[in-house]
């Protein structure tokens, strides 16, 4: 038998009728739901109404539930409950699942992974699923939080959280390095380049502001990611241009020198989150990594 495809009764009238059935009492109804009484006693008229059968009877100065309201208060409250259990699995599973971090390879490789340590000892309980992307910070299905540099403000329906500006400079090997340490920076012009595809501008940003002919600039050789142009410059075929933050640990060693230091771009280096709202565990990621690029 083909039944009519009736319209179902609303969640809050369902919600209330189900508190007052478990409690034999409006007033507590209420209470418990956070409304007013006469709100409960509207979505149960109404429920009743939608129906066309009652689900309460007046007993004394209370309330019972008829025939029909024991039958249906079987039902919601069974329903209701498999829903609290449902929404809690799924809060608990979004709890214990690792926060999944996208960034590029080279701020991996240069900056977490030798950090990853220290993340674990300062954030307990913070489980962190890193992978790489070479989409700055790009965001699919999947991702909780991306971390990479930009200028501009973040997509409608997404955070942007400012961690630090982005500094760049040249650096060397210090085979390469000149050997006055007052040397201007002109002298660079005259030792072969490294750059990287995906930062074209780099070169072009540190002469500008160093008052250098940008048209005529030594690139020896251009490299797909930076982490290669890097690891080029580690081996003293030339002058790379990188972020302060990726080459921090390489000039702790004295492996790259950087006689001219590093200027400030217009970018900064940001954690992109999903979302209008901003998780604790996300927020405490945040916190740790201001924390640890302001060392």
């Amino acid at each position: 038998m083909k039944h009519a495809n009736l319209p179902l009764p609303s969640l809050n009238a369902l919600r209330a009728f189900n508190a007052a059935a478990r409690l034999l009492s409006m007033s507590r109804a209420a209470e418990t739901l956070s409304v007013t009484h006469g709100a409960i006693s509207r979505q149960i008229g109404q429920l009743e109404q939608q129906l066309g059968i009652a689900l309460f009877e007046r007993q004394g100065r209370g309330i019972a539930l008829t025939t029909a309201g024991h039958q249906l208060f079987t039902t919601t409250d069974s329903v209701f409950s498999q829903l609290e259990q449902a929404c809690e699995r799924l809060r608990r599973e979004a709890r214990d699942a690792p926060l999944v971090l996208s960034c590029s390879g080279s701020f991996l490789a240069r900056w977490f992974i030798p950090r990853l340590g220290r993340l674990r000892q300062d954030c307990p309980g913070l489980d962190i699923h890193l992978t790489t992307t070479d989409e700055e910070l790009h965001l699919p299905a999947g991702v909780d939080a991306a971390l990479g540099f930009t200028s501009a403000p973040a997509p409608s329906g997404q955070n942007l959280i400012v961690l630090g500006p982005e500094r760049i400079g040249p650096v060397m090997a210090p085979g390469l390095a000149p050997a006055n340490p007052d040397m201007p920076a002109s002298a660079l012009l005259e030792l072969p380049l490294l750059e990287t595809l995906s930062r074209p501008q780099a070169w072009p940003q540190w002469c500008k502001h160093q008052q250098l002919d940008t048209q005529s600039l030594p690139i020896r050789q251009s490299f797909e990611h930076l982490n290669y142009m890097l690891e080029a410059a580690l081996v003293g075929l030339g002058v790379a241009i990188a972020p302060q933050y990726l080459v921090e640990e390489d000039l702790r060693s004295g492996r790259l020198l950087a006689p001219w230091g590093f200027i400030e771009t217009r970018d900064t280096l940001c954690l992109r989150l999903p979302g209008d709202t901003v998780s604790p565990r996300a927020q405490r990621l945040a916190d740790w990594l201001a924390k640890a690029l302001a060392r």
